[in-house]
């Protein structure tokens, strides 16, 4: 019962580490009132340079694309919605 126990708290401490990593960053706490419009950070996305969006999803308290970047590499890029400035860029 002993090994049981030990087991499982080994288990669930492994399972909330690999949950954080997977969460996203957090990028704004302002009300989604103030976000900017899907075409409004859809453009600033294009200025920026990001080409092929192949996915642009709210993710938690970001606009999160999934496209190509300036230098054709894959990129996974999470926005501030209010200001739509790079919080976190994620390029292969």
């Amino acid at each position: 019962m002993r090994k049981f126990l030990i087991s499982a708290t080994i288990a669930a401490a492994t399972l909330s580490i690999a949950g954080a990593a997977v969460a996203g960053p957090k990028c704004t706490t302002e009300p989604k009132a103030k976000w900017l419009t899907e075409a409004q950070m859809k453009a600033k996305i294009a200025a920026l340079g990001y080409t092929k969006i192949k996915t642009f999803q709210v993710s938690g308290s970001c606009y999160e694309i999934y496209g190509t970047n300036k230098a054709g590499k894959k990129a996974e890029v999470y926005f501030n919605p209010v200001t739509g400035a790079i919080v976190q860029d994620n390029e292969d």
